[in-house]
């Protein structure tokens, strides 16, 4: 298949045959129950929270102990005394004898800390004041939780002033419920899957916005492009403009979103899974699921949501229904063609309202002519050549020219 009849093409000419738009009302469906399943997870299944945010305690044990699997079954052996368990375990340091593993446990008294380290002191041979510990207050999660909320309320005022002032109230309104479902999925798959929150995660989540505003930048780019000037004319309604708009920007959309995606998941899949670096994880793992779900609300909500708003616009419905009643007013026109010129004709978006016979005739301007106007097709006075007698280019009496 050569190049310009690839699907990359065929999307830019709008030949693809996408109809995102058109079948609004089924992302729209989808979009609320995944909104539900992910808010109900949250309210009544919660985060599993690290020890930041929840309290705790850490503890630093020499790498000469073994492995790092090693480490955690024993600090598991001497936290079931206490009631309590490890829950993170990781290899930190860069080398040079500075390498250490740290276990995160629940939180522990005093007492406990000590009980643990004299007994790991024990079953790996080693000083138990080698093995240092720290305790976590859930005071800093929460200092850090607040803090990102309030970067997050300054960063969606400012994202709402430059998409009003770049494009328009629609748009942004159409991004920011884009950008607000996205937080809402991507917090429904912590909830449901069960994965961590840290400090590390909240940061990841302050970034995905970003990334989630530039892939509607750029599809509302297009989308004011091909609706610049569309009341001129009476060939697309706004939506049709719109979903030619998705088509065409949607291989940009994919290039981008694969391009991003293959360094996060070098850092989460290698990174964290293959070398074990943990600190990695959870920034990857928010900014991975952030990232796919960012590229989906573009495309299936950030846009139908934009053409539902533009089409309560008097301006732009008045629009529509021109583009529809000339279409059937073309169909009446010519019915010796038979159904391939009304199936040509049909308006892409299932949900415009129809418009009767009468109101198409007024509103599509042509299919009556105006009063006054000489009758099509005829020319006063009958002759070719306009003389009285309408002889064209022979003589009266029958002669020819010399």
């Amino acid at each position: 298949m050569s190049a310009e009849n690839g699907l990359a093409a065929r999307l830019y000419r709008g030949e693809a045959g996408l109809n995102v738009i058109g079948r609004r009302k089924l992302w729209f469906t989808i979009a609320a129950v995944l909104a539900m399943i992910a808010l109900g997870s949250v309210l009544f299944r919660g985060f599993s929270l690290g020890i930041e945010f929840a309290g705790g305690n850490s503890f630093q044990v020499p790498t000469s102990v073994g492995t790092l699997q090693d480490a955690e079954a024993a600090t598991d052996d001497a936290l079931a005394q206490a009631g309590a368990h490890v829950v993170t375990a990781q290899r930190v340091g860069g080398g040079g004898g500075s390498e250490f593993y740290e276990l995160r446990t629940t939180e522990l008294t005093g007492e406990q800390v000590q009980a643990v380290k004299t007994t790991l002191g024990q079953q790996f041979g080693i000083d138990p004041e080698s093995i240092s510990s720290n305790r976590v207050s859930e005071a800093w999660g929460s200092q850090v939780t607040n803090r990102a909320l309030l970067g997050l309320v300054i960063f969606l005022a400012l994202v709402t002033v430059y998409l009003v002032l770049r494009f328009e109230l629609n748009m942004a309104i159409a991004a920011l419920f884009s950008l607000l479902m996205n937080l809402v999925l991507t917090a429904g798959i912590y909830s449901i899957v069960g994965f961590e929150v840290t400090p590390s995660t909240i940061v990841g989540f302050l970034t995905i916005l970003g990334f989630a505003l530039y892939d509607v930048v750029v599809v509302f780019d297009k989308v004011q492009e091909n609706t610049r000037g569309i009341t001129a004319n009476n060939n697309q309604t706004y939506g049709e403009a719109a979903n030619l708009a998705v088509n065409q920007s949607l291989m940009r959309s994919i290039n981008t979103s694969v391009v991003a995606l293959l360094p996060v998941g070098g850092i989460l899949f290698i990174g964290a899974g293959l070398l074990g670096a943990g600190t990695l994880k959870d920034l990857g793992l928010v900014l991975f699921v952030g990232m796919a779900m960012a590229f989906v609300t573009s495309i299936t909500l950030a846009t139908p949501l934009l053409v539902v708003l533009k089409n309560r616009d008097p301006r732009i419905d008045a629009h529509n229904k021109r583009v529809v009643a000339r279409r059937a007013g073309a169909t009446r026109e010519t019915p010796a063609k038979g159904s391939r010129k009304a199936e040509s004709t049909e308006s892409t978006e299932p949900d415009e309202e129809p418009v009767s016979a009468e109101a198409g005739a007024a509103l599509a301007g042509a299919a009556a002519p105006k009063v006054g106007a000489r009758p099509a097709g005829k020319r006063s006075g009958g002759a070719r050549g306009g003389r009285p007698g309408g002889g064209g280019g022979n003589r009266p009496g029958g002669g020819k020219r010399r």
